[in-house]
């Protein structure tokens, strides 16, 4: 990275943060990793938008993540869209910030694509990394199925940039912000509105398959759903997240919210376990940003080992057997 100047470091960053879906006032996911990237390109300015009872929740915690400072916006939760738009623009009408970060949510980028679209401004969408050069703010980005790594830049106005959840290993120190309310002008734009739903509860005691730091996948290899139960014994034994690639969910062994890769979910956890996963390069699109990738296959041309900081070439109801009852012995 560049050296920056001190000019450039004291400009403000700007956070998009939105309340987590749910009765319980708080952040979504992503919040410490934006302001964690925001953290280390300029000034970390919160903008906190949700239910008005929900602000002060979302606020204080904003700022035990390190945002200097918060403006908050109060929406009518009904409303999706137009009203963050709203109060993102009027941010960046008050602040002039060098950049606007925003975790890359179904929420997240919808608002970031309306302001950009409202600003005439660049977008940079699952950035993997962001940082400063001689000119200023860079997005990184895995292209490709994760072939090629490339950056993107913008040549006027602020950079807009969604950030892959995972990613950023940053965090910002704890601060004392000054918290303020933002004077947002609806501009009326026409907005989707919720008018009824049907909650569809699940209870797991695994993490989130697009925020945990552990994910175990399964692939075709693993022959029927019954079998399938080997990539959830280790995933427990690990305390990870469950994947699949899109083989193994068109073959009816996992749900389809567990997909990784370019038309599942995106991942970039700690530690990536592909078990009977070819490789594809529409999976490794959706993983190959991952810390660590460990791959057990009986192919030992299979792609994925390209990618494997280590590869097992065996069979997995051999292998996978064995390493949970070693993960066991190792708990007591």
């Amino acid at each position: 990275m560049t050296e920056t100047t001190g000019a450039a470091i004291t400009q403000p960053i700007l956070i998009l943060l939105l309340a987590a879906s749910g009765g319980e006032p708080k952040l979504a996911d992503g919040a410490a990793e934006a302001i964690g990237a925001a953290a280390q390109l300029g000034t970390p300015v919160a903008v906190t938008v949700g239910p008005a009872d929900a602000l002060p929740q979302m606020a204080e915690a904003a700022a035990a993540l390190g945002a200097v400072q918060v403006l908050t916006a109060a929406v009518d939760p009904t409303q999706l869209g137009a009203p963050v738009a709203d109060a993102l623009a009027a941010a960046v009408a008050q602040l002039a910030p060098a950049a606007v970060l925003v975790p890359h949510t179904i929420e997240g980028t919808d608002a970031a694509g309306r302001l950009a679209a409202r600003l005439r401004a660049p977008l940079a969408i699952d950035a993997v990394a962001v940082e400063r050069d001689a000119e200023g703010i860079v997005a990184r980005h895995s292209i490709y199925g994760g072939a090629y790594d490339v950056t993107s830049a913008a040549t006027f106005g602020p950079l807009i940039v969604t950030l892959r959840r995972g990613s950023i290993d940053h965090r910002a120190e704890a601060a004392t912000p000054q918290i303020s309310s933002l004077e947002v002008a609806a501009t009326g734009r026409r907005a989707a509105v919720v008018e009824g739903f049907e909650a569809a509860e699940q209870t797991s005691t695994r993490p989130d398959l697009r925020s945990a730091k552990k994910v175990v996948s399964g692939g075709r290899g693993l022959g029927s759903k019954e079998q399938f139960a080997l990539i959830e014994q280790l995933a427990d034994a690990l305390g990870a997240a469950i994947g699949a690639s899109r083989a193994a969910v068109d073959a009816g062994y996992v749900e389809q919210s567990s997909q990784v890769g370019q038309t599942g979910t995106s991942v970039s956890p700690d530690l990536y376990l592909a078990i009977g996963i070819s490789g594809a390069i529409q999976h490794r699109a959706g993983m190959q940003t991952a810390k660590t990738i460990v791959a057990i296959d009986k192919d030992a041309n299979a792609p994925i080992f390209e990618i494997a900081d280590l590869g097992v070439v065996g069979d997995l109801f051999t292998i996978v057997p064995q390493l949970v009852a070693a993960l066991e012995a190792r708990k007591g």
